[in-house]
């Protein structure tokens, strides 16, 4: 059986991975340890080979006419759109907080469609697909053959079950002079800390594309009361009261997430393009080394549960499939001429943090050139990428923070070593070559922070008079961080030590970025108060950067 969304292929035997004995021995060490059966350890080698049992060996298929209870309780959701197909994804899940949602080791048939029109009446695609167990029944269908620049309304079915509809839209065609894009960006949504309030509102937004940047899941244990949201109509499962470690734990945890309806609101009214940063795995994790330096033959095996369950809970495309604990989710996208999108992955091939990740001024160790953020060959791909480019806006979706930020007002600061403060010299190389590819209009999208940030990109973070050679916009939190204020307490000395800093807000919500021909504009909304639901938004800070002329002026 082909997977969803791919031409059929025959699978190996046991494919192999940049990691493929180190899993063996994890495997080994785990199961004499008694911390996982050895069926347990099985299907973690099971990992490298990404695909589920043919033949004799798959697994047996469902009647969907027995399926009693709505499967369709995680929403649907669509992602990377190209000129001439978009992703959509759904999960089958009637029981969602179990580890096998519900629907056991069976195969299930669901059909999908996709139309012009909200009522469903002028379908232009339809197929039927099978949700695998193998994959948590996630199902994702690369729908192909569409129109450029086109809004589409999708939904899927199996037995008596029609989920809700999603609303996606088209990139439009290669070579198109494109006059405009409006896009969304969203990061860190620790469901612990407080209601999707800003979903919510982005969903409500006209915007063609949302980019998520990271900490879409949390590992941290949720309380039965569901942390902060202090829930008194519903008791949460003491599954969520422990750290993710295991695919269950991880597939379980993506369940709680999507349960919310405002998350799912948001995926329904947009397509996402998604990048992982630290806490979708554990947090600040550098490659294979945990934030407690464990064994990294052990850590590789909850990166690979972790990995999986990513792939099987967003709407991302086959090439994305996981390899054991390895994944290529670097990737380029486009919009006609207007924007060239490099999406890129700064947890997975990092050298580890320097002065053991704790706020450091620069020295040897954080400037050693061999130091990297990216690994040597996304650095090369997106290099390449800028040098090829024909885009009038090159956009950078990312993690961490890209601008140097100094963290007080010492002649010799302290510096972030989890951000690229603490890689300088492979910003170095990439803001070198950016000025080399002649890339006049650069945009870097980040996350990670909890508080938005607009910064001029200056050639010499050190020599204010630099020139300024692109803007980074920080979309803050949807809830991590719980409430947050307009001015932190550092606000005034992070504005004082920073003066490409030009912005800075305390508060949860999201960026929203209009690019057209002659500049960018950004607004960031931001919400009051995400304890309680229900808060109004509003725009804190508005700022365009002229095309063909950076830097950052309010609006």
């Amino acid at each position: 059986m082909a997977l969803p969304g791919r031409t059929g292929r025959p699978a190996p035997a046991l494919a192999r991975t940049p990691h493929d004995a180190e899993l063996r021995t994890a495997a080994r060490q785990v199961s004499r340890r008694r911390f996982l059966t050895a069926t347990a350890a099985a299907a973690a080698l099971a990992f490298s080979t990404g695909l589920p049992a043919r033949g004799a060996f798959a697994a047996p298929r469902l009647d969907a006419a027995r399926v009693t209870e709505d499967p369709f309780t995680l929403g649907v959701a669509s992602g990377d759109p190209l000129s001439d197909s978009v992703l959509i994804w759904t999960r089958l899940a009637p029981a969602p907080f179990t580890p096998d949602g519900g629907l056991g080791q069976r195969q299930v048939e669901v059909a999908w469609e996709v139309a012009l029109d909200a009522s469903f009446v002028l379908v232009v695609r339809s197929g039927t697909v099978l949700a695998h167990p193998e994959y948590a029944h996630s199902v994702r269908v690369d729908v192909r053959g569409l129109d450029p620049a086109t809004s589409y309304h999708y939904r899927f079915r199996t037995g008596s079950w029609i989920s809700p509809a999603g609303r996606t839209r088209t990139a439009p065609a290669a070579g198109e002079d494109v006059s405009r894009l409006r896009l969304a960006a969203v990061a860190c949504q620790a469901y612990h800390d407080g209601y999707y309030t800003a979903h919510r509102h982005l969903a409500q937004e006209d915007v063609d594309v949302v980019f998520h940047l990271g900490d879409y899941l949390y590992e941290y244990a949720v309380d039965s009361a569901g942390g902060a949201r202090g829930y008194t109509d519903r008791v949460l499962p003491a599954v969520f009261a422990r750290e993710t470690t295991t695919l269950a734990d991880y597939r379980m945890r993506y369940a709680l997430y999507k349960s919310d309806p405002d998350l799912r609101a948001a995926h329904a009214a947009h397509p996402f393009v998604v990048t992982w940063d630290d806490h979708e795995t554990e947090n600040n994790y550098a490659a294979d080394i945990d934030e407690n330096g464990s064994d990294p033959a052990l850590f590789l095996v909850r990166r690979a549960a972790a990995y999986r369950a990513y792939w099987e809970n967003q709407p991302l495309r086959a090439d994305q499939l996981p390899d054991g604990p390895d994944a290529r989710l670097f990737r380029r996208l486009h919009w006609g001429t207007l924007a060239q999108f490099d999406v890129l992955d700064t947890r997975q091939y990092r050298s580890d943090q320097a002065y053991g990740d704790v706020p450091h001024v620069p020295g040897p160790e954080s400037d050693d050139p061999a130091r990297t953020l990216t690994g040597d060959a996304q650095e090369r791909w997106l290099l390449d990428g800028w040098a090829s480019s024909g885009a009038l806006w090159n956009v950078m979706p990312q993690q961490v923070c890209f601008s140097q930020r100094r963290l007080d007002l010492n002649a010799r600061a302290k510096l972030s070593m989890d951000a690229w403060d603490g890689y300088r010299a492979n910003r170095g190389r990439l803001v070198a070559g950016a000025k080399a590819a002649g890339v006049d209009n650069w945009l870097v999208l980040t996350g990670d922070v909890h508080v938005a940030y607009a910064f001029d990109i200056k050639d010499d973070f050190d020599d204010p008079a630099s020139a300024t050679v692109g803007t980074e916009l920080t979309c803050t939190s949807v809830a991590s961080g719980r409430d947050g204020v307009e001015r932190p307490a550092n606000w005034e000395t992070y504005l004082r030590a920073n003066p490409h800093l030009r912005f800075y807000d305390g508060r949860r919500g999201y960026l929203r970025v209009e690019l057209n021909r002659e500049n960018a504009r950004a607004d960031f909304r931001t919400v009051p108060v995400v304890t309680r639901p229900g808060a109004a938004v509003s725009t804190a800070a508005s700022f365009v950067t002229e095309a063909g002329a950076p830097g950052l002026t309010p609006v």
